[in-house]
């Protein structure tokens, strides 16, 4: 078997192992209650073990991880004013209350209780700043900054931030605070290595977040394209999921979106605008800030 051929093979065999992940992944979000691996597996012609570490390799997640954190988002979005945390539960898989309450902390960042009353009696730091890249808000929960947003209206990023949380008490001009204000204004201008080094909330999906995790490790002056992205994920038909996954970041710089770019190298997709996108992508680049 010649190079060319056994090239051909290896991509093809890619090919339906990406594709078989895609299935799987399809069958959880589908799924009311959270199928055993060995019934997933039964589903789509494999043994158990194959899969595991197909998805596990793909997507940095275990099936059960990847189903948890699917159930746990359907929690966050049952958990409005008026429903009971019981029903939300309930609706989004769960069988034991008792097993999400002792993790919910992690995934909701507050009890979920305090989540669905729109962060009651939770305390969110927050702090407001100009850098050169224009108004700069940086909120943080008891676990880590889970807000940093860009723009050119200070007034409308604390709107947003008490958008997220309505009931929570936001607190600002936190000395202490004012630290992480530092750091973070500091990568606007030196984006690149640092920003692993900061204490981060990161809520979303197990994709969402095996996404996230991609980016970090994109090289501060290095561009990958959405397509690019997704084949590392071993998943290259789920471009507009990564697209997705990267236009929900909240955290400006922290997870660097803006050196995803579409596959011609035009910027696009950026919440905090493109031109701030093109101007940290050039600062990576090794110039010199903008006068």
């Amino acid at each position: 078997m010649d190079i060319a051929t056994r090239t051909a093979d290896n991509q093809a065999l890619a090919q339906r192992q990406a594709g078989l992940v895609e299935q799987a992944c399809r069958l959880l979000e589908a799924a009311d209650q959270a199928p055993r691996l060995t019934a997933l597996a039964e589903a789509l012609g494999v043994s158990p073990s194959h899969l595991h570490r197909l998805f596990k390799s793909a997507t940095g997640v275990t099936p059960a991880a990847y189903a948890a954190a699917l159930r746990a988002q359907r929690v966050r979005d049952g958990l409005r004013p008026g429903v009971t945390v019981t029903t939300a539960l309930h609706d989004a898989g769960y069988t034991s209350a008792a097993a999400f309450h002792a993790e919910a902390p992690g995934r909701l960042g507050m009890t979920p209780g305090r989540y669905r009353a729109g962060g009651v009696d939770t305390e969110i730091r927050f702090a407001l700043g100009q850098s050169t890249l224009g108004a700069l808000l940086v909120a943080a929960s008891p676990i880590g900054i889970c807000a940093i947003a860009l723009g050119d209206d200070p007034e409308q990023l604390v709107k947003e931030l008490q958008d997220r949380f309505p009931k929570a008490r936001l607190i600002g001009d936190d000395p202490e605070f004012a630290r992480h204000m530092a750091r973070i204004a500091g990568l606007m201008e030196t984006p690149g290595p640092g920003a692993h080094l900061l204490p981060l909330d990161i809520r979303g999906t197990a994709f969402q977040q095996r996404v996230w995790e991609a980016l970090m490790r994109i090289p501060a002056g290095s561009t990958l394209s959405y397509t690019e992205l997704a084949r590392q994920l071993g998943m290259p038909r789920a471009v507009r999921a990564v697209a997705s996954a990267c236009a929900a970041n909240v955290l400006a710089v922290a997870i660097p979106c803006h050196r995803v770019v579409r596959s011609d190298g035009a910027l696009a997709g950026y919440r905090w605008g493109i031109a701030r996108k093109a101007e940290l992508l050039r600062r990576e680049a090794g110039h010199e800030p903008a006068a």
